[in-house]
């Protein structure tokens, strides 16, 4: 063997076993393959730069910023919440429609995400209907998975494998080439999990019972918001019309906070339904006739503006929750750290309203029962404030000032819908159906439909700039655009097409399909201690040699290594997925293989059935 392939062989195998080690971050790990045989010579700078240019790359991370817009504005919420609700308490029942119903999503949105947005919902359903978490989020995982692998755009090793058949000069597959053989194993998963292996998953409660926090919901009633809210409704006469918050003074002459507003536009004079809802009122926003606004302060306060004002005291019409707890507002208590700047200090001194465009409603001191002035007192190390704003506004004050202060309860806000743009879902709507028919009618429109996808959800607000950066997993896009020039070397040293060689003549006399068997076999083995896209970026290049050895057509080799690179079910570190629901379902190494292998078996077996009849030799 040449220095080169031995280079390139020792490089896999120290990468593999960085990989299995899981001491370092695979990304890091793809950086450090991509320097070693760019360090040795074994490609050339241009081959080992390929990746960050790849078609694949840039796709996945445009899809990446599309699946963000599908959170932000509320819409895989909307779809989540449907799901339970059909559900219902029958375990049966519920794994049907959840293992259903995530595969369908799964099929056009990150996997990764959709199981990340359902593990708090199933949890709660758990609870509620008195079943362990364990009995549930294996299937979950396991949903995920398999849908991820039924459309082209549903996971990387399905876009990796159709880009290899295209750089090789064959036909590539198109969007629904993965879905006879990804909805004929899920049928038979969800026949499995509901029969058999149900019996496998455990009866384990979570090892940690995760302290419960306040929801926004409580908050409200905890502190008793509504004895210190009151709706004020502007009179047509009132001098306020047309004024701004900022210059109706409402703070500084009698320290009244406006929290929120339910504006007039839309409904009939003096008329309140439970379909009108409060809304953040901008300080640079007119108020109008008819308004009504959500203010906080004492009583004789409360009195002393309607008169200045003219405006109407709706005593007969408390506050509820949803008039200051909203999808764009919210309340969350915020404690104090050990060396916060703040401390000592007085909230006027801090400037906090203005500083952190927030509402302070109240202080709570631990072993104090007393009401704190909210002007003069000075805060100590443990105080918890209730703050009240937009919920960028409240988790600015998470990211930003995190050395000062804890904010409680985020993922109860997320899940109560903070962020999101519901009016926006529509659009997104759209936009991700557009961009499914274009990659349908032509696979090659791939990279230019999903960038044109990302850019239009940025233009029409679905989702910020920021926002999607932040929706972008780099890990995933450095750990493909890493790997990828060790697959060129693979290549490059002749090593893809020794081993293909050698697999071809281990198993030819047994069939071309032993081949394929063969490569099934190999990939579903690495798969469950690699990320499924490395393993793609690996045998990918190997089935296309083994069938080129063979003199037939490879698609059916290729389709063999994408569907054996998702079936990771049998231990907890093939996927992020099964992962993320190893610690809330309290699971086992063996939890994994005790449900997975058979499911990679069954897989094996529909796989090679359908293969010939959709890809013939």
């Amino acid at each position: 063997m040449e220095l080169q392939a031995l280079i390139t062989v020792a490089v896999l195998v120290i990468a593999v076993g960085l990989f299995i080690w899981d001491r370092l971050r695979v990304d890091i790990v793809a950086l450090l393959v991509l320097i070693a045989l760019l360090g040795t010579g074994v490609i050339t700078e241009s081959e080992a730069l390929a990746g960050f240019a790849n078609r694949t790359v840039i796709s996945i991370g445009a899809l990446f910023i599309v699946g963000g817009a599908v959170f932000q504005t509320g819409l895989a919420d909307a779809i989540a919440n449907r799901i339970l609700k059909i559900a219902g308490t029958s375990y049966t029942r519920l794994l049907l429609v959840l293992m259903f119903a995530v595969a369908f999503m799964s099929a056009f949105i990150s996997s990764t995400g959709i199981v990340a947005l359902l593990l708090p919902s199933i949890i709660s359903i758990a609870a509620k209907t008195r079943l362990a978490p364990s009995r549930l989020l294996i299937p979950l995982s396991i949903s995920a998975l398999i849908g991820g692998s039924s459309t082209l755009i549903g996971t990387p090793p399905n876009l990796l494998a159709a880009e290899r058949l295209a750089l090789a000069g064959y036909q590539t597959f198109n969007f629904f080439s993965f879905t006879p053989i990804s909805l004929t194993i899920m049928l038979a998963s969800v026949l499995f999990v509901v029969t058999l292996g149900k019996r496998l998953l455990p009866e384990r409660q979570a090892m940690q019972k995760v302290q419960p926090v306040t929801t926004p919901a409580e908050l409200f009633k905890l502190y008793h918001l509504p004895e210190s809210l009151y709706r004020l409704r502007v009179d047509a006469q009132s001098p306020l019309v047309g004024k701004t918050l900022a210059e109706s003074n409402l703070r500084e002459q009698f320290d009244l906070s406006v929290l929120s507003a339910i504006h007039a536009h839309g409904r009939r004079t003096g008329t309140l339904t439970a379909n009108h809802r409060a809304e953040y009122l901008r300080p640079d926003v007119p108020i109008q006739a008819n308004d009504i606004l959500i203010v906080q302060g004492k009583a004789e306060s409360v009195s002393q503006a309607a008169a200045y004002w003219r405006l109407a005291i709706m005593a007969n019409e408390p506050v509820v929750e949803q008039d200051v707890i909203t999808n764009e507002v919210g309340i969350a208590e915020v404690m104090l750290r050990p060396r916060s700047s703040a401390l000592d200090k007085t909230l006027t001194e801090l400037n906090f309203g203005r500083t952190h465009r927030l509402t302070v409603l109240d202080i709570r001191r631990p072993g104090y029962d007393g009401t704190l002035d909210l002007k003069t007192t000075r805060l100590r190390f443990g105080d918890m404030l209730l703050v009240q704003g937009q919920w960028k506004d409240i988790f600015a004050l998470k990211k930003q000032h995190r050395r000062d202060y804890i904010v409680m309860g985020e993922p109860e806000a997320a899940e109560f819908g903070a962020f999101q743009r519901a009016e926006r879902a529509p659009i997104v709507l759209i936009v991700l159906a557009v961009m499914v028919l274009a990659i349908m009618l032509n696979p090659d429109l791939l990279t230019l439909a999903s960038l044109t996808a990302a850019v239009v959800v940025v233009l029409t607000g679905c989702i910020t700039m920021d926002e999607a950066y932040q929706a972008i997993d780099w890990k995933t896009l450095f750990l493909i655009a890493g790997m990828l020039p060790l697959s060129t070397a693979l290549v490059k040293v002749g090593l893809v097409d020794s081993i293909a060689t050698n697999l071809r003549v281990a198993l030819s006399g047994l069939g071309t399909y032993a081949v394929i068997a063969g490569l099934f076999a190999m990939t579903a083995l690495v798969t469950q201690v690699l990320s499924n896209t490395v393993t793609t970026v690996l045998i990918a290049p190997i089935a296309i040699a083994a069938a080129r050895d063979l003199g037939v057509a490879p698609q059916a080799f290729v389709m063999a290594v994408a569907i054996a690179a998702s079936m990771a079910f049998a231990t907890p570190i093939a996927s992020p997925v099964n992962t993320l629901v190893m610690s809330p379902g309290n699971y086992k190494f063996s939890d994994y293989a005790r449900i997975g292998v058979p499911l990679v078996l069954i897989s094996m077996v529909i796989t090679l059935t359908l293969l010939p009849l959709l890809f013939p030799l």
